[in-house]
């Protein structure tokens, strides 16, 4: 998945400046607000996330609760807000702490996702470094891991991520594209048993509604599936028929359209020889994941 480049960061000075002059976007940061650079207002982490959460609701933030409790736990040392405890809650932060908050929560009202924010998140029990342009993973894909990308900063952060967990002896990355690249995929990958993608499978259309934090930092080819969302789906399962031993399966991620799209289009090319399986929801209920087999 490729992703897009651009962190953009406002300096201390040019928050200041803006919080003075009520500029759209921060205007709340007034001097007059206990997160003036300047105040000695003592502050605790339990306030600092009320106050936050107000700021990023005042903005229009998308989940400014989460956004907030993700920030401040993290500048304490914690996974989750709940995991600090009552005491870490109610003791005074400390002027760093106080700094550190107010560069983090600069950065995710220019709409930048949390985890790009704070460079880290939780899939399934690894704990992965997190940032610009690799692709975010969130709840409902977190059934799903991802083995080959286009992108180098991807490959590079699976690489860094892979040493940091003591696992990248058990791991070769490839950085190739799977419409472009198939020969050389199946040059080099030669028969396996299974395959687990997820693929841009955005409907082309659907693109300008996505939220304006996905929009801003996430990389759009990784995203865009073309018209109908298929066009890698397509190449992978295009693949699958070259890779795949006899009765090896394909995993995939898609949009909740997808399933009976797969199933009619895979009726329409028999050559294949796959055979749809089954499809399973996300943890909000869609039709999520796709199940499929080499005849």
């Amino acid at each position: 998945m490729n992703g897009m480049l651009g962190l953009r960061l406002a300096s201390r000075a040019t928050m200041q400046s803006l919080a003075h002059n009520g500029t759209e976007g921060v205007a709340c940061l007034s001097t007059a607000s206990p997160w003036n650079l300047c105040s000695s207002r003592p502050v605790t982490a339990a306030s600092s996330v009320a106050h936050w959460r107000e700021v990023f609701e005042q903005k229009g933030i998308s989940e400014p609760l989460l956004s907030a409790e993700h920030i401040v736990s993290h500048v304490l040392g914690g996974k989750t807000i709940h995991s600090l405890g009552a005491e870490a809650l109610t003791r005074l932060l400390t002027g760093s702490q106080k700094q550190i908050i107010w560069d983090l929560c600069a950065r995710r009202l220019e709409h930048m996702p949390v985890q790009y924010v704070i460079e880290e998140w939780d899939f399934r029990d690894l704990t992965l470094k997190i940032k610009p342009p690799v692709f975010i993973p969130r709840p409902e894909t977190e059934s799903l891991a991802v083995a080959v990308d286009k992108s180098p900063e991807a490959v590079k952060l699976t690489r860094e991520n892979a040493e940091r967990l003591g696992v990248h002896h058990r791991l070769q990355e490839l950085q190739l594209n799977v419409i472009s690249d198939a020969c050389e995929l199946v040059r080099v990958c030669g028969a396996v048993d299974v395959i687990v993608s997820n693929p841009p499978y955005v409907f082309h259309e659907d693109m300008s509604g996505l939220m304006p934090d996905i929009l801003r930092y996430e990389d759009h080819d990784a995203l865009n599936g073309g018209v109908d969302g298929m066009d890698v789906i397509r190449a992978i399962l295009h693949l699958a028929s070259k890779v795949l031993k006899d009765n090896g399966k394909v995993f995939l991620e898609v949009d909740p359209r997808h399933p009976v799209m797969i199933e009619n289009w895979l009726q329409e090319c028999p050559e294949l020889q796959l055979s749809y399986q089954a499809t399973h929801h996300d943890l909000y209920g869609k039709q999520r994941f796709c199940i499929l087999q080499r005849k």
